[in-house]
C-alpha cells in the first residue's frame, strides 16, 4: 500500500501541535512497512527535518507555492462575503497539477486540515479538482478543531461546507461527528474518529529504541522493570513467579523486562533458565519475560535506559534479600510506578513506609540472623490474595490507571491497528 500525508506544512517544528500528530502518524505508517510520502509546501525547510521526517523511508515531495518568484497568497477565508484573491484559480491550478502527478500511484491520501483551515482555500479546490483525475485514490480528511458552522455559499468558498467523493471525515473524538457531518453536509455515517497518538517510547534514548525492537511496550496491563546483577539474593526469580501469578489470578496481559548485568555467584544461562522455568510455570508465557542482556546488551543498559524503562513500566516489585537503601525503588516510585517491596529487609521497609509502598514478606538478611518466611496456609495462597490486592490498587489509583491507559489505549499501535488501518482498507 501506498499512502500520502497531504499537509502543505511550511516548517517542521514540533511546537506545532498539527506537525506531532502527522509525525506520530508517519511513524505508525513506517512501523507497518507502509511506502509513505508527505505533501509539504516548496517552502517547507529542509533543516527542519529531524526525528522521524529524516527517515530515509519516508519520501518529502514539495509542492508548487510560488509563480515567478513569489510565494502564492495563502488568504484566510472565512466568511461567505470573503472576496476570492485575483491570483485564487491560477493557483489552484498549478498546485492541482502536482496533487495529480505526485498522488496518481497512491491508494489513500491523508489531509490534515486541509478541508477544513480558511488559510488552505486555494489547497483544498486544487485536491477537489484533482480528484477527478485521481480515481483510484482514496482520501482521508482529517479536521483538527471543532467543526465550523455549516454556511451556504458560491464556490469556492463552499470548498469548506460541502462533501467531497471518495472521501471519508475524520475528527479524534466522537463528540464532534455530528458537528463535523452538519459542516461538509454530508453522512454522520461518512465520518470516523481516529484518535490523536502517542509513541510511548518518544524522546528516550536509543537503547531503549533497540530494545522495543524486542518488547511491545505499548499492548502489556502490567509492565515490571526490574534492574540488578544477576544473583539470587536479588531474587529475580521471585518477581517472574509472582509475575506468573499476577497473569494467572487477574487475567492481565504482563511484560517483565529485566535489565540484567553478570554476577560471579551464579552462572547467568543457568540462572536464566530457573527465572524463566518458575515464571512459565506459573502462568507467564516464554516472551513474557525479556532479559536486556539477550538484547544486545551483555554487560548491561545504561542508567539513562533504567529510568527511561520505569517510565513505561506501572509495577514494581523488589523482594531483595537484602539492600542497605535500594536506589531503584525511589527511581521507579519517581516515575510513577506502584511500588510492592520485601518488608523484612529494614531498608525496604523504611523507604516504603515513606513512599506508602505496599508490603509483602519474603525472606531476608537481618542483623539478628536471616529470616525464613512460612506461608499460610500456602505459599500459593499468600500470593493469590496479594496480587489480587495489588492490581485492585493499581486500578483504583487514578495515576497509575491514566498512566498505563496512555501507554496501551492511545499508543500509535492500537490507534493504527482499531481506527486507521481498518478505514486505510475499507
Amino acid at each position: 500500500m501506498k499512502v500520502a500525508i497531504l499537509t502543505m506544512f511550511n516548517g517542521l517544528d514540533n511546537t506545532y501541535s498539527l506537525v506531532n500528530v502527522v509525525r506520530e502518524q508517519i511513524t505508525s505508517l513506517l512501523y507497518k512497512d507502509i511506502d509513505v510520502s508527505l505533501l509539504v509546501s516548496e517552502h517547507c525547510m529542509d533543516e527542519e527535518r529531524t526525528g522521524i521526517f529524516s527517515d530515509p523511508r519516508l519520501k518529502i515531495i514539495k509542492v508548487v507555492n510560488s509563480y515567478k518568484g513569489k510565494a502564492f497568497n495563502w488568504k484566510t477565508y472565512t466568511k461567505k462575503e470573503d472576496t476570492i484573491d485575483i491570483n485564487f484559480f491560477r493557483e489552484v491550478e498549478m498546485i492541482k497539477n502536482d496533487y495529480v502527478k505526485y498522488l496518481k500511484d497512491c491508494d489513500v491520501c491523508i489531509m490534515h486540515d486541509i478541508l477544513y483551515q480558511g488559510v488552505h482555500l486555494i489547497h483544498n479546490a486544487a485536491i477537489r479538482r484533482a480528484q477527478k483525475e485521481l480515481d483510484n485514490v482514496k482520501f482521508l480528511s482529517f479536521t483538527h478543531s471543532f467543526p465550523a458552522k455549516y454556511i451556504e455559499c458560491d464556490y469556492p468558498l463552499n470548498c469548506m461546507f460541502s462533501k467531497m467523493e471518495n472521501n471519508t471525515f475524520i475528527y479524534p473524538t466522537e463528540c464532534g461527528l455530528d458537528a463535523l457531518a452538519l459542516q461538509y453536509n454530508t453522512d454522520k455515517d461518512n465520518c470516523a474518529v481516529v484518535n490523536n497518538s502517542i509513541n510511548p517510547i518518544l524522546g528516550m534514548n536509543d537503547e531503549v529504541d533497540i530494545l522495543s525492537k524486542f518488547i511491545d511496550f505499548s499492548s502489556p496491563d502490567i509492565i515490571v522493570v526490574y534492574p540488578g546483577r544477576l544473583n539470587l539474593s536479588k531474587r529475580f526469580h521471585a518477581i517472574s513467579q509472582m509475575c506468573g501469578y499476577i497473569k494467572t489470578y487477574t487475567n492481565k496481559k504482563v511484560s517483565v523486562i529485566f535489565c540484567d548485568f553478570p554476577s560471579s555467584d551464579i552462572d547467568a544461562t543457568t540462572y536464566k533458565a530457573i527465572i524463566k522455568d518458575l515464571g512459565i510455570k506459573n502462568g507467564l508465557n516464554d516472551n513474557d519475560i525479556i532479559f536486556t542482556s539477550d538484547c544486545g546488551f551483555p554487560y548491561g543498559v545504561k542508567r539513562e535506559t533504567v529510568l527511561n524503562l520505569f517510565t513505561l513500566s506501572n509495577l514494581y516489585i523488589n523482594p531483595s534479600f537484602s539492600e542497605s537503601f535500594g536506589l531503584t525503588v525511589i527511581e521507579a516510585s519517581s516515575r510513577g510506578n506502584y511500588i510492592v517491596l520485601n518488608e523484612e529487609v529494614p531498608a525496604l521497609k523504611e523507604i516504603g513506609t515513606t513512599l506508602g509502598a505496599y508490603f509483602m514478606k519474603w525472606g531476608a538478611k537481618r542483623t539478628e540472623g536471616d529470616t525464613i518466611i512460612n506461608y499460610h496456609p500456602s505459599e500459593k495462597e499468600y500470593f493469590k490474595e496479594n496480587v489480587i490486592k495489588i492490581i485492585e490498587n493499581m486500578d483504583n489509583n487514578s495515576v497509575i490507571k491514566a498512566k498505563t491507559i496512555t501507554r496501551k489505549r492511545y499508543s500509535n499501535n492500537y490507534i493504527f491497528e482499531y481506527q486507521l488501518k481498518p478505514l486505510l482498507y475499507k
